[in-house]
């Protein structure tokens, strides 16, 4: 078996949720509040993982803390699609966002730097993204 895109994966939970609870406003609002519920699960799994809470210890690992902000992302995508319409649209809106983002960020860094010197060389977003 091949692995999903996180598309493929998006489309077929989106597909599955729709199937089960259709998607009406307060589905919608469901699959917004389960980002933070995650959020949450990855804010305990970090805490686990530091040992901040004497009580309890060391609970969590890193692959635990990793495995719970991938839930967050899924859960965030399927919370956009469920919104955008399909998971296709989600894709294109995430892309679109991150381009943006992106030549802001590159912007906001070189704007940083005094003088124009850099201490290391700031890539491009061309440079990064080959296509």
């Amino acid at each position: 078996m091949t692995t999903p895109t996180i598309a493929q994966h998006v489309a077929v939970l989106l597909a599955w949720l729709d199937a089960t609870n259709p998607r009406t406003d307060h589905e919608i609002s469901m699959r917004i509040m389960k980002i933070g519920e995650e959020y949450g699960e990855a804010v305990a799994a970090y805490i686990g993982m530091t040992g901040q809470n004497p009580r309890k210890g060391v609970t969590h690992t890193r692959d635990d803390l990793t495995t719970e902000l991938c839930d967050v992302i899924v859960t965030a995508m399927v919370a956009l699609a469920s919104v955008a319409g399909d998971a296709d649209r989600a894709g294109q809106l995430i892309d679109e966002h991150l381009t943006k983002r992106f030549a802001r960020l590159i912007e906001r860094i070189h704007a940083a730097e005094p003088c124009g010197h850099r201490a290391r060389r700031t890539p491009t977003y061309e440079e990064e993204v080959p296509f």
